[in-house]
């Protein structure tokens, strides 16, 4: 369903970054863990869920500014920078099963995309090597 909703409303052709897989990919895990972390307790309103949002909505944002540099140097940069955001967000998956806010399901879920969102910027970062 949410795949429908951005393809009927946003389109995917001839949209730049969009048409970028890497792009799907994160958007769709800043997506599902917003979603898990509307069940974390409220005592987590003001620390967890908003470090844990902002690393991983940088991902996906990174790689837009990326894409819209001209510069195989600047674009490096912000693909980088998108790939420290995705480390930070493995971290905090991981501290949050710690704190049994996930359940094992939900942590290998998010965990197995954050994988498969770091090979693909990994391959984004040396397509651009200048």
């Amino acid at each position: 369903m949410r795949q429908e909703t951005r393809d009927t409303k946003q389109g995917t052709r001839g949209y730049g970054y969009r048409n970028l897989i890497v792009w799907q990919k994160a958007d769709e895990l800043a997506f599902r863990v917003y979603l898990v972390t509307k069940n974390f307790p409220k005592s987590e309103t003001f620390t967890l869920v908003p470090q844990i949002r902002r690393a991983v909505i940088s991902v996906p944002a990174n790689i837009v500014e990326g894409y819209a540099r001209s510069s195989k140097k600047e674009k490096r940069q912000f693909y980088s920078i998108a790939r420290g955001s995705l480390t930070e967000v493995e971290y905090y998956l991981d501290f949050s099963l710690r704190l049994e806010y996930l359940s094992e399901k939900e942590h290998s879920e998010l965990t197995s995309l954050r994988d498969e969102v770091g090979r693909l910027l990994s391959g984004l970062i040396n397509s651009t090597k200048v």
